[in-house]
């Protein structure tokens, strides 16, 4: 469970993340997750980043508008850690103290990922602010939701409709590129929480893989959950 407290394991919730590049699924997987875990018995809620609190939100305004990146790489990861400290005391922990199980789109690999390796920000800051921020809260479980880029780009423009795309879906092929190896890095440095997970399939066959994983990672040992009527 989240945090490192053992004798609190038992009543915490469990802290799942989704990560992936632009067009994954990650937000009709995380929906699909939230519906069958509150059919078996859990509670749940899904949030997201940056955002997920009032005063996130504010922040996920300017950061996807491209307004941030005027400042720099730098200047911009601060304010995905301010966001991300809101965030994070406001919603995700007390969620998680109450025992309900918190399913994130995007937390604190998409700021390595996308400011760390692509933004070339000096890891130590990342982890400077990360202790800040989240202190010792990790997720239980990070499922990366893995695409081709060409496939995530046209269901990202599908999704968008007439919209205007926000600042990371404008940026560059090779930026896309580099960011889908980054994440597969990410699965293959860190195999205990991270799981790559085969995206360019139907929803429900995502789902199902996506099921399987949570089922042996965080639910193996409860055989007596059971679906409800």
């Amino acid at each position: 469970m989240a945090g490192n407290d053992a004798s609190a394991a038992a009543t915490l919730g469990c802290f799942i993340t989704f990560e992936g590049g632009e067009g994954s699924g990650k937000s009709t997987q995380i929906q699909i997750l939230a519906d069958r875990l509150n059919n078996t018995a859990f509670r749940t809620i899904v949030t997201r980043e940056p955002g997920g609190s009032p005063g996130a939100e504010i922040i996920r305004h300017v950061l996807l508008s491209g307004v941030g990146k005027a400042f720099g790489s730098d200047a911009e990861t601060l304010l995905f850690a301010a966001a991300r400290d809101d965030h994070v005391h406001q919603v995700i922990k007390p969620a998680l103290e109450r025992g309900i199980w918190v399913l994130c789109d995007r937390f604190t690999d998409s700021t390595r990922v996308y400011q760390g390796k692509l933004g070339k920000v000096d890891p130590a800051l990342i982890t400077a602010l990360e202790r800040v921020t989240i202190g010792d809260l990790k997720p239980d479980l990070t499922l990366i939701l893995d695409v081709p880029v060409a496939v995530g780009l046209r269901r990202a423009i599908k999704r968008r409709g007439k919209a205007v795309a926000d600042r990371f879906e404008q940026e560059s092929l090779g930026f896309h590129e580099k960011l889908r190896a980054a994440y597969q890095q990410l699965a293959t440095d860190e195999p205990q929480r991270c799981v790559l997970i085969d995206a360019n399939a139907d929803a429900d066959t995502v789902a199902a893989r996506i099921w399987a994983v949570v089922q042996e990672r965080l639910l193996k040992s409860d055989a007596s959950q059971t679906v409800r009527a």
